[in-house]
């Protein structure tokens, strides 16, 4: 205290209340106010959590450091890389990506894989036997259910109403917030009569809103009326389809508001009965490359196709980015009864006819794709799809591949300093405006 001094106060009188924390003394010094976040809404502090992540991501998820010293070093050149590099919008981002398209973005692809053979990371025997497989890639979307939807629906309907200058009658969100969290309780407490009733009363309080808002908009008059139900409609419908599908109608269904394109696959998990968005097909060379394992092909498949019908696609994109046609295409069961005209090539998990020992030793390698995949999924961003519509799908399944394959390659290329910057920053656009010469 004697050091110190007496701490000042935050006012006067018997509600007064000392600055005692030196956290607290140094924000009220420098001119900063200091928020807390509201109990159990962490998402409060989303901003500092997201750099957290891209620290974590570019460092220690990404690279295995020997020691401490090793590590700050890395740390401090990103926090360089990242403070002083040239700002770069996010929204730009979105807007080179749809510029390009997978088409272009294919060109990534293709000049990866030609460095690493110009290099001797990868050889002509690499690429003539190969490993073709699907995965799921996800939507970043909440797991759909009937309550969660039907309440968003009436969420953002009422929001539209608000934007827009309509006056509703009542706008339900109150009890169709609670009505939402009794859904949850009840099915949890297997009692579903109840669940089904409260159910039942959010369906209608979404009816209810949407007639009002049509008879609302039928009233505006005709100057006004045609742009405002040109943008309620698209919400409108996707808000009726919400209301009437039920558990067991066939054909595609709604499982996102801001992603209506998303599709349900089983694929058999016993961890994961059900994902949400698209496949995609994945290949990679069979033997193990001088330069490391890397990606041949990715594709998003949308539709849910059946794993057979997209093998010949998938050979076709291999010879496409390689300039090889494979020899041997490895596929597990899935793939009975592929599309692939030469079918002498394909050799199917669990085959007897026409196999030798070496082809019996390849069969085994086929399992090699299973932790590439995972790879993809836990570290290059397929395991959770951000960006937008389908065309963002296939977007980022060829992304994936190009991240995976880049880190091989990131001393061999002519432009890899340039690479290694941008890699550090997460500056996607630098690395493919570099490879493809849109600079």
């Amino acid at each position: 205290m004697i050091q110190f001094t007496f701490p000042p106060r935050y006012a006067d009188g018997p509600t007064a209340r000392y600055v005692t924390h030196m956290f607290d003394r140094r924000c009220q010094e420098n001119g900063i106010e200091r928020r807390l976040t509201k109990i159990r809404h962490p998402w409060t502090n989303g901003q500092v959590e997201r750099m957290n992540r891209t620290i974590k991501e570019a460092t220690v998820k990404r690279y295995n450091y020997d020691s401490h010293e090793q590590f700050e070093q890395h740390l401090n050149a990103l926090v360089g890389a990242y403070n002083f590099a040239m700002p770069f919008d996010r929204s730009s981002m979105s807007r080179w990506r749809q510029r390009l398209g997978e088409e272009r973005l294919a060109a990534l692809i293709q000049e990866s894989l030609r460095v690493a053979q110009a290099t001797g990371a990868l050889s002509t025997k690499d690429l003539a036997r190969v490993a073709v497989d699907t995965t799921v890639q996800p939507k970043a979307i909440a797991h759909p259910t009937d309550a969660r939807l039907t309440h968003k629906a009436i969420e953002k309907l009422v929001a539209f109403a608000k934007d827009n200058g309509i006056t509703l009658r009542q706008s339900y969100l109150r009890v169709a917030k609670k009505a939402a969290i009794m859904v949850g309780r009840y099915t949890h407490a297997h009692q579903h009569k109840r669940a089904n009733r409260q159910l039942k009363f959010l369906r209608t309080r979404l009816g209810r809103l949407i007639r009002d808002i049509n008879r609302k908009i039928a009233a505006k008059g005709r100057a006004e009326a045609p742009a405002l139900l040109a943008r309620y409609a698209p919400l409108r419908d996707l808000a009726i389809k919400i209301s009437m599908q039920t558990q067991r109608q066939r054909g595609q269904k709604v499982y996102s508001l801001h992603a209506p394109e998303v599709e349900c696959i089983g694929k058999g998990k016993a961890r994961a009965p059900y994902e949400f968005d698209c496949k995609v097909s994945v290949a990679v060379p069979i033997t193990k490359p001088k330069g490391g394992l890397f990606v041949l092909h990715a594709q998003a498949l949308h539709g849910n196709p059946f794993d057979g019908h997209t093998l010949a696609k998938a050979v076709a994109d291999i010879k496409a980015n390689t300039g090889h046609d494979p020899d041997r295409v490895h596929v597990d069961k899935g793939y009975r009864g592929h599309n692939h005209p030469n079918k002498f090539k394909v050799w199917i998990t669990g085959q007897v006819r026409r196999t030798t020992a070496a082809i019996k030793r390849e069969m085994k390698r086929r399992a090699a794709i299973e932790p590439i995949i995972g790879h993809l999924k836990a570290e290059h961003r397929m395991g959770r799809d951000y960006l937008k519509g389908r065309s963002g799908d296939r977007i980022n399944a060829v992304l994936c591949e190009w991240r995976m394959n880049t880190p091989q390659k990131l001393e061999c290329a002519p432009w890899g300093g340039q690479l290694q910057a941008a890699e550090l920053t997460g500056d996607r656009a630098c690395c493919s405006s570099n490879a493809i010469g849109l600079r």
